[in-house]
């Protein structure tokens, strides 16, 4: 009996460690692929973290865009009409993307605070703005009239 008692609890030992195994590299692994949002005022509140993937969000400000004349590189910046962030892209942007729209923004901020993009989404749409966009914007007291989150 005691020997069937102390094989039982291998196994149940054995089974438990594999299981907390299992559950500790799937967290570690979706860690991996989280892409937190962050705003322009949490930025410039310094609550994002410094060389992570993440998406920052907003509207391009108006007259904010410049290009490299010999290199696909442009700057510009978002803001959420309360801080700005600037940001550094050097790849074609989308065909959709203007000042005054609504972007996010996939990249990581760098020490110097500026926001290297590795990816540029723009709105598809004259009303359409991202869901996290608008209401980071809403909750600023500054979402455009005429702007619609989708749902």
């Amino acid at each position: 009996m005691r020997a069937k008692r102390q094989r039982r609890l291998i196994i149940v030992v054995g089974l438990v460690a594999l299981v907390a195994i299992a559950v500790g590299l799937t967290l570690y692994a979706l860690r991996a692929n989280i892409n937190l949002f962050f705003t322009p005022s949490q930025i410039a509140a310094g609550e994002a973290p410094r060389g992570r993937t993440m998406r920052l969000g907003g509207v391009v400000e108006k007259d904010s865009v410049e290009r490299e004349s010999d290199s696909l590189e442009v700057t510009f910046r978002v803001t959420d009409f309360a801080e700005d962030v600037e940001v550094r892209y050097d790849d074609i942007l989308p065909d959709l993307f203007r000042e005054g729209q609504g972007v996010v923004v996939i990249g990581q901020l760098d020490d110097a605070g500026e926001f290297i993009a590795q990816q540029v989404l723009a709105k598809h749409d004259e009303t359409y703005m991202p869901p996290e966009v608008a209401e980071a914007l809403k909750a600023t007291g500054n979402l455009p009239d005429g702007s619609v989150p989708s749902s």
